[in-house]
Formats: C-alpha cells, sequence, structure tokens
C-alpha cells in the first residue's frame, strides 16, 4: 500500500528537516557502533556522538512540523473563507491515519533513541576524558597531575560533584559560564583557588576515607639532594603521626585529630587563598569547651571577626591538592634522581636542574628546547669528560628533567609551583605553620604550638654512608643538611625555602 501523508507535509522546508534528521540519525548509529566495535573512547567523538548530532537532529525534526505549519498556512490563504475551528483527526481518513501511524512509531523510536542517547550523554559528560580533554588548554595541567596522582582512577565527578541530583544540576549550571569562559577565552591563568561553591569536602572524602577507619602511626622516608658538586644525599626518616600510637585509640591525637568526630576547629582567613590565618576557635563537643587563639601579629577586632566568613576545617583545608599537586622542582627533581631518570653520579646535575626550573618560559616548547641546550652547553663547557665518556647519561638527565619539568609546570597556563600552595606539610610553604606557628595565644596564654614532634618525629637522618639512627620510638632532634646553626629553630622553613631549595 503507497504510503500517503498529508499535503501539508509536501513543502520544502519539511523535506530538507526530514533529510537532517535521517542523516543525522544514522550517523549516529554509524559512530556508535564503530565505539562499540573498535572500542574507541575518543573525547571528540563522543562529543559529536552525544551531543552534538542529536542537537542537529532535533533541529531537523523542528523542521518538519515549522514547514507543515506554514504550508497550511498558505493553502488557507488561498480560501476564500477561513473556518476558525480546531483542526480534527479523523482516522477514516487515509492521510491522517498514514500521518498519525508515523507520527506515534517515530516518537516512540525518537523516544526510545532519545533515552538511549541521553543516558550515553549523561555518562560521558560525567566521564574523565570529557573533564580533562574536551578543554584541553585549560584543564591539560589539571588533568596531567591528577594522572599522576593518588586519585588516577578516581572519577573528577566523585570528588567534584558527589552523589545525589542536587548537586549534579549544580555542577551543571556553574559549568555554563565556564564553558562561556573557554569559548571566550576570558579564564584567567592560572585558574585561581580555592575553587568557590565546592561541595562540603567531608561529604565526598568520607566516602572512602571516614575518620573510624584512619591509621596509626605510619614511617616515611624522603630522600634529598643538595645542590653541590656531588649532590650529596641526605635522607630523613620520619613516623608520621597520623593517629594515635594504636588505631584501636581512635583520633584522640595526631595530625587527624583535627576532624575528630568529637572536635571542631573553625578558622577566619584574611585572604582569598586561605594562606593568612589570624583567628582561630576551638570547640570540644563532648565537654563545650571553647578556646579562642588569635594571631598576635595581626588580631582581629569584634567588628573585623563579625563580618569575616568563619570556616569550620575540613579535609580540604591541609588536603587542598589532592588530585592536582604540581611540586616544587626541589621535591620532583629529589624524585628523579631517586629513581635514577635523572643520574645523581652527573656533577651539579641538582643545581643545574633546579636553576632551569626557576626560569619563567613562553611555551613548553621553550622550555624543552632550553632545558636541551643548557644540559649540553653546561658540560661539554664545565666537564668535557663526561661528555666524552658518558654522554648517554647526559642525554637520560635531559630526558628525565624535560618528562619531570612537563608533568609539574606548564608555561602556557601560567602553572607551577609558586602559584598551588601545597598545605601538606610546612616546607616550601606555610602549610601547617599556618596556625601552629607559636603566635596565635588563647585568653590564658595558651599558644598553639609549632613543635614538630606533635605530627611526626624523626627516627634517622643524615647521609647514607654515615646516618645518624635513633632507637625505636626515639625522636631525634632534626640536624638541617646544611650548617645554618640554631636558625632553623627560630624561623619558618618558607622563610628560606621556596621550591628552589634542596
Amino acid at each position: 500500500m503507497k504510503l500517503k501523508l498529508p499535503p501539508s507535509s509536501q513543502n520544502w522546508i519539511s523535506l530538507i528537516g526530514a533529510t537532517i534528521a535521517l542523516i543525522s540519525l544514522f550517523m549516529i548509529i554509524f559512530l556508535f557502533t564503530v565505539t562499540i566495535v573498535l572500542e574507541q573512547r575518543a573525547a571528540y567523538l563522543g562529543l559529536v556522538i552525544y551531543i552534538l548530532l542529536p542537537v542537529v537532529m532535533m533541529i531537523g525534526l523542528f523542521l518538519i512540523p515549522i514547514g507543515m505549519l506554514l504550508k497550511m498556512r498558505s493553502l488557507r490563504a488561498r480560501k476564500e473563507e477561513m473556518k476558525k475551528i480546531w483542526p480534527t483527526i479523523d482516522l477514516n481518513d487515509i492521510h491522517h491515519r498514514n500521518a498519525f501511524f508515523v507520527f506515534s512509531i517515530g516518537t516512540t523510536v525518537l523516544l526510545f533513541l532519545s533515552a538511549i542517547g541521553s543516558y550515553e550523554a549523561f555518562h560521558f559528560t560525567e566521564s574523565v576524558t570529557f573533564c580533562g580533554t574536551i578543554c584541553h588548554s585549560v584543564m591539560h595541567p589539571e588533568y596531567t597531575a591528577y594522572q599522576n596522582s593518588p586519585h588516577a582512577q578516581v572519577g573528577c565527578v566523585e570528588c567534584h560533584v558527589g552523589p545525589g541530583a542536587n548537586w549534579y544540576v549544580r555542577s551543571k549550571l556553574s559549568g555554563l559560564y565556564q564553558v562561556y569562559a573557554t569559548a571566550t577565552n576570558i579564564y584567567p591563568r592560572p585558574i585561581p583557588v580555592p575553587i568557590k561553591n565546592l561541595r562540603p569536602a567531608r561529604e565526598v572524602c568520607e566516602q572512602c576515607h571516614w575518620p573510624q577507619k584512619f591509621y596509626a602511626h605510619k614511617i616515611r622516608l624522603e630522600t634529598h639532594f643538595l645542590s653541590d658538586e656531588k649532590n650529596t644525599q641526605w635522607n630523613i626518616t620520619m613516623v608520621m603521626k597520623i593517629g594515635a600510637p594504636h588505631s584501636a585509640l581512635g583520633l584522640k591525637e595526631g595530625i587527624h585529630w583535627h576532624i575528630n568526630p568529637n572536635t571542631k576547629v573553625e578558622y577566619i582567613a584574611s585572604d582569598e587563598k586561605r594562606e593568612i590565618i589570624p583567628w582561630v576557635r576551638y570547640t570540644n563537643l563532648e565537654t563545650n569547651e571553647v578556646k579562642i587563639y588569635q594571631g598576635q601579629e595581626n588580631m582581629l577586632t569584634e567588628t573585623q571577626i563579625a563580618s569575616m566568613e568563619i570556616r569550620t576545617m575540613d579535609c580540604i583545608d591541609c588536603h587542598n591538592r589532592p588530585s592536582h599537586l604540581y611540586r616544587a622542582p626541589s621535591l620532583f627533581i629529589n624524585s628523579a634522581m631517586t629513581n635514577g631518570e635523572i643520574p645523581p653520579t652527573l656533577p651539579e646535575i641538582k643545581k643545574l636542574c633546579v636553576e632551569l626550573c626557576a626560569e619563567e618560559y613562553p611555551s613548553t616548547d621553550s622550555a624543552m628546547a632550553r632545558i636541551r641546550t643548557a644540559i649540553t652547553e653546561f658540560y661539554s663547557e664545565n666537564y668535557q669528560e663526561i661528555m666524552e665518556n658518558r654522554r648517554d647519561d647526559v642525554e637520560k638527565a635531559i630526558i628525565g628533567l624535560q618528562k619531570s619539568f612537563s608533568r609539574n609546570i606548564f608555561p602556557e597556563m601560567k602553572v607551577r609551583w609558586s602559584e598551588y600552595a601545597d598545605h601538606i606539610g610546612h616546607l616550601n610553604y606555610n602549610g601547617c605553620f599556618r596556625c601552629h606557628n607559636n603566635t596565635h595565644v588563647d585568653n590564658e596564654g595558651e599558644v598553639i604550638s609549632k613543635d614538630c614532634n606533635l605530627c611526626h618525629f624523626i627516627n634517622a637522618q643524615g647521609n647514607p654512608d654515615n646516618p645518624q639512627i635513633g632507637l625505636l620510638g626515639e625522636a631525634l632532634e632534626f640536624i638541617h643538611p646544611e650548617d645554618i646553626g640554631e636558625v632553623w629553630k627560630e624561623s619558618l622553613c618558607v622563610d628560606c625555602h621556596s621550591g628552589l631549595n634542596p
């Protein structure tokens, strides 16, 4: 039986719309099949399948009724009288019947495909590939750091959105401006932190890291290389007091005491990056004991306190770079020398690498070229025998530094360690010393102590050939690798260390 449609469907606009819709549909099916059969998961292919082509198909579908409506108006205009009545559907009329079944079957198929497409589009926009590679220039630093982080197997949305429709909708609404900023190239370089309007960290972090299951003490070994000719190795073994001495004691002491369920720590930061904390309030939720500590160097008035945000301390106040850490040159070069990517037996290689990372470059390509040229020229001019007998080691050092540099410094986005402080520890950034600096005092004269042994103690330190080793559980007094007297006791580490020191 010949399919007959209403005369109103016989127009160029509807025909064009139907053609666009059908071509888009077949392209979606074809590309979707390609991704399944060939297991192609490219970000831009997903963008085309689940977002761009469906939009084009919907435009085509909208053109069909628009063309029919215009054709109906044209037909009515030719009549001498127009009856102002509602349109009727008469299934006894073959034209109406065919149109009804085409519409019904087409709508059912479209809804089914739309459901599948919407589901796939939802998962695609929630994927790490979408978050990390669609806006390549913007997210390249974050995506690279993420891939080399402890959370590399955790999806972006697991932390940035978390469960529930409420925060999903919020994230998509906030993403609208981000899309606009990226499209118009007005996004800041580097991206400012902390990110505003993030979900409370404990709601997402504690899906995996819940306080009742934090471990007790943990041994940590750090290897440093000094910036001398021999790249002298200096090891430090520390016992980190993550919790109490025994896990059965919970969070009664140790680093994670700050988020003890029976404890509430609040603070006021006087700068947007939360680097300066002049006011801290401690509340014991079991006894209702309250203590307020004020920094003596920048005390706040009652009026200022009333007008400023009082933030409750949570995971992110210390673990502020859990997946997007840009390490300082002194640290990532130490790591590369420890694992052999940069041969530590090359004279002065630590000092040379740090100096190269300290320079600012217009692009990553220029940095890679500068690293190769500078290291080659340095050993050619100062250590000719190295270039003659150990050229492979020099090449290995070049590649090793280029690799470490490209994971931590991104000139195009102006991303480097100095822009993103890591609040874990206190070597290259204030970190713990934002509060634990002996200057925050309460009304009774009690200070927030700067004593390092509150959080860790040194069990061994020194050159591997002649280390100082303490007894089990014994805390050794810190020995500075370079003789600076007692200065380290009176000042903060960050006063000298800027990420470029050993």
